[in-house]
């Protein structure tokens, strides 16, 4: 008899999942027809220029998926903060997600322009949406601007070509000025600066907190007499780093630093989300990753021929790669 009612018990069990399952299935076929959504995430800027650039952007991403649900957040929370100061309020990338799958929203595909520490985080942190119950249904991540090899020559190719003979004069040279980090994905900016240098020798990627380090490029310059440099920053948009540490006043910014050297310094503040042609390289790359509709189409997930086409590694993984790169 106690076996029957234990029988029964579980029987019972059994019935009461597969409803809520199905109660579940019925929620997320709900909420499904609202469609799917895109979080454009980025460090942040507080500077109006960059407000500027990521609006062009923005613009871009809603005329190539006019039926997606365009929102944006920050990684950073000091510029969150100086931002809602002024009473404009921009979310972290958990908040936005967590206020996207309230919304309803069951697909989402979230950019990201730097792929460092942050990126990885948010790929984590999205998928760890993607597994709640009543979550997301997919999560896509898509990968940063200079990922592969074709990009970073598209990049540099498309920068060069605005400068026209600027910096090609003897006894000049283009600086272009990265941000740096410390996470593996900083050598990318050695890499630019191999290519800069095969394009013209006069032509040289720093960092302001990585490598190749600006105290080597000043070094460079020196070497070859360079008289004349043309600062230009290699960053989304031209914010404080921009503005501040390479061509502000103060007399640690790269500028003056180069002044103390002899060379005169001329900023070019164009960022890259300025250009038409590497804003038009982030809509692409985003409707490479994401398999959702466009002027009901449905886009087609191909198989990515970047390098890093499989999914980023684990926290462990990167932790070790991380203490075995310092």
């Amino acid at each position: 008899m106690k076996k029957q009612w234990m029988a029964l018990a579980f029987a019972a069990l059994l019935l009461a999942g597969f409803q809520a399952k199905s109660c579940l299935a019925a929620k997320r076929a709900v909420k499904e027809n609202k469609g799917p959504a895109i979080l454009l995430v980025t460090f942040g800027a507080s500077v109006e220029s960059a407000q500027v650039a990521f609006r062009t952007i923005e613009q871009r991403v809603r005329a190539a998926f006019p039926k997606a649900e365009v929102r944006w957040a920050y990684t950073s929370k000091i510029i969150r903060k100086k931002l809602a100061k002024n009473g404009i309020q921009i979310d972290s990338p958990e908040i936005a997600l967590a206020r996207l799958m309230d919304d309803g929203y069951t697909k989402v595909a979230s950019l990201h322009m730097i792929p460092g520490f942050e990126f990885y985080e948010l790929y984590d942190n999205a998928r760890l949406f993607s597994q709640m119950a009543e979550g997301f249904n997919k999560v896509e991540v898509g990968w940063s601007l200079l990922i592969s090899d074709a990009n970073m020559d598209k990049v540099l190719k498309e920068i060069l070509t605005r400068m026209g003979a600027q910096g090609t004069e003897g006894g000049e040279a283009v600086v272009l000025m990265g941000h740096g980090t410390r996470h593996p994905s900083d050598a990318i900016y050695s890499a630019m600066m191999y290519k800069a240098q095969k394009t013209d020798p006069n032509v040289f990627v720093g960092t302001v907190e990585g490598s190749p380090l600006f105290e080597e490029i000043k070094e460079r310059l020196v070497q070859k007499k360079i008289k004349k440099a043309y600062f230009i920053p290699f960053m989304t948009v031209a914010g404080e780093h921009a503005m501040n540490d390479m061509a502000g006043d103060e007399p640690d910014s790269k500028k003056s630093q180069l002044a103390k050297a002899g060379i005169e310094s001329i900023p070019v503040m164009n960022c890259l989300a300025e250009y038409d042609a590497i804003a038009d390289m982030w809509v692409e790359q985003l409707k490479a990753t994401m398999p959702i509709c466009n002027n009901g189409k449905q886009w087609r997930r191909r198989r990515s021929r970047l390098p890093c086409s499989s999914a980023p590694p684990s926290r462990m993984a990167r932790r070790i790669v991380s203490s075995s790169s310092r």
